[in-house]
């Protein structure tokens, strides 16, 4: 029995011993895949490849679950136009391949991805592109290529915008619930889903005003690439061209080819030089990203710090209480203030994607803005929207760069306060009753509505909200406040309205915004960080609570597609700031 238990025991030991070097082995050869990840090497007569089906979101976030089963890359537009900046630098880098399908995103990302590939151009490199399918936001973007291939039997989506709104003001009634609302500005739509049953007149004509706007910026794109008039793509978008036979799309010059797959791989080796039995070398924009492309030492630095989603209070407003997809003023200030106090760094590009939210966090992210510009110049990049909320926080920078088709403006204040008393009492059949101390103890409770003394408090305090609004964009555009309230009224703006009227500076995107900060800065000899420092995928392998909210989160949107902001919405109203500098809706705009 004693030699058994010795033999046991030095069983028990060997195993630990083993799994202790098969981890440390693990660890080392995880290390190594690490660093070459982070070091990448571009092979000779490489051709980056850019596969535009998904949704366009603004920062890459690594997920350790995608790299451990080999996943496939989110489409992240901070990793895509990266990448396409330095394949224009590299020389193994030979030209870039579009395949196109069904892309989804805010038209000014779209737009700003579009903008790079014609700029890549300048390389004299060559830019083809392929596609079984294409939705209407990736032929916009592989219009720009120098071939557009389409398969036989393909699609070719050209349809033109549409913009719809969802309206809850009947299906609230039936459960028994009011909305009390508060605002100003007669453009200030964001209530209207839960006051109306159809779009306003005058947000009807913002809502038109602002849709052909981005439509005639994708015509004017379109026709130049493709050598076709405005008047003809719009003629094409009204005959369906969904269901037009490949060939009749061929005849209208909306592609320059009809070919299979293999049939593009074949030309594109003749292209480069290879034979039929060699292989292309791709390399994909993640890895086109962590290219190593300065040798030099630099001495300045231009910060970029993203700040996207929702405006709010807190980090603790969205799904599972994580902080995914908002901006929160505590964080959000702290990593402002650390850089405003780095010496190293000599300009601050805040890039901006953001409809709005909390009124009070808007104020609080605004103070921290102008104190940052107190030290060193601040310059606003606008991505798909930097309105309301995402207005606020932008309009005191020294430079404000937007897309011309970025959603903007929005200057108005609104509240909402829901009266569930009807669903409570009559619907339900609870019965409520309370004791108070003083006269208001018990406003907010669900039990009552707001009564008219208190709604004329609540309206005062949304106008003097509005007034410290507009004063803070006068302040900060260097503009008459009766003039920024005639403009303001919560009225959306493409970024192409809104240079007109000074709500903006310059038009461009992100490399325009930077470029703009160290002129302002007075460097030329910089290199760029990017803010806030986001966690490998090792990182967040380990790091404990880190992926679930993420996960749940990518869950929702994969599910729920264009309707996630709505879910959102709707499901953030209870713990929302009662206040709110936000959009006018979450809208859908069909591109």
């Amino acid at each position: 029995m004693k030699g058994f238990m010795k033999m046991v025991g030095a069983t028990v030991v060997g195993l630990a011993m083993w799994s202790i070097v098969a981890f440390m082995f693990t660890m080392i050869a995880m290390g190594s895949i690490i660093a070459s990840e982070d070091n990448p090497v571009v092979e000779e007569g490489s051709i980056l490849r850019i596969k535009l089906s998904g949704e366009l979101s603004e920062r890459a976030e690594e997920s350790p679950i995608a790299f451990l089963t080999g996943g496939e890359e989110g489409l992240a537009l901070d990793n895509i136009l990266m990448a396409i900046d330095k394949a224009a630098q590299d020389d193994n880098v030979k030209g870039i391949y579009l395949e196109g399908g069904a892309l989804a995103g805010s038209p000014a990302m779209i737009q700003e991805l579009r903008q790079a590939i014609v700029k890549f151009k300048q390389s004299k490199k060559f830019v083809w592109a392929y596609g079984d399918t294409y939705t209407q936001g990736s032929y916009y973007v592989c219009s720009a290529a120098d071939q557009l291939y389409l398969n036989p039997e393909g699609i070719v989506d050209w349809h033109g915008l549409s913009a719809e709104l969802m309206f809850y003001t009947d299906v609230m009634k039936k459960l028994g619930v009011k909305m009390q609302v508060f605002k100003v500005g007669s453009f200030k739509s964001a209530v209207e889903p839960y006051i109306n049953t159809e779009m306003s007149e005058a947000n009807r004509e913002q809502v038109t005003s602002y849709l052909n706007s981005i439509w005639n910026n994708m015509l004017q794109d379109v026709a130049l690439s493709r050598k076709l008039t405005t008047d003809k793509l719009n003629a094409l978008a009204d005959s369906m061209t969904t269901f037009m036979p490949a060939k009749q799309l061929l005849e209208a010059k909306m592609v320059d080819k009809l070919c299979y797959k293999d049939e593009v791989r074949s030309l594109l080796k003749s292209k480069m030089g290879l034979d039929s039995d060699e292989s292309l070398t791709f390399v994909e924009p993640g890895t086109m990203a962590k290219v190593n492309t300065v040798s030099r030492k630099v001495k300045d630095c231009i910060a970029v710090y993203y700040a996207y989603g929702d405006i709010v209070d807190d980090n603790t407003s969205d799904l599972s209480g994580g902080m995914v997809g908002n901006i929160a003023p505590e964080p959000m200030n702290k990593e402002l203030d650390r850089l405003m106090n780095d010496d190293d760094i000599k300009a601050v590009v805040i890039r901006v994607n953001s409809g709005g939210g909390s009124a009070y966090a808007s104020e609080q992210i605004w103070r921290q803005v102008s104190l940052l510009k107190q030290k060193k110049p601040v310059v606003i990049s606008m991505g798909g929207m930097a309105a309301s909320g995402g207005y606020y926080i932008s309009c005191n920078a020294s430079r404000i760069v937007a897309e011309p088709t970025t959603l903007t403006g929005s200057i108005g204040i609104f509240g909402m306060f829901p009266d569930m008393s009807e669903l409570l009492t009559d619907k339900i059949g609870l019965h409520y009753d309370n004791v108070k101390t003083n006269k208001r103890g018990d406003f907010g409770t669900t039990s009552r509505p707001v009564n008219e003394e208190e709604g004329r408090m609540i309206q005062a305090h949304v106008e003097r909200g509005y007034d410290l609004f507009t004063r803070r964009v006068a302040e900060g555009r260097k503009m008459e406040q009766d003039s920024v309230k005639v403009i303001g009224e919560g009225r959306v703006w493409t970024g192409e309205q809104a240079l007109k009227i000074g709500l903006v500076d310059e038009l461009g995107d992100m490399q325009v915004a930077i470029k703009a900060a160290a002129k302002l800065a007075k460097t030329d000899d910089y290199l760029v960080d990017y803010y806030p420092a986001q966690k490998s995928w090792f990182e967040s392998l380990f790091d404990d609570g880190s992926m679930s909210p993420d996960y749940m989160e990518s869950q929702l949107k994969a599910t729920l597609g264009e309707y996630y902001g709505i879910f959102k919405q709707v499901k953030n109203i209870k713990n929302a700031s009662r206040i709110q500098a936000a959009m006018p809706y979450k809208l859908i705009i069909n591109n």
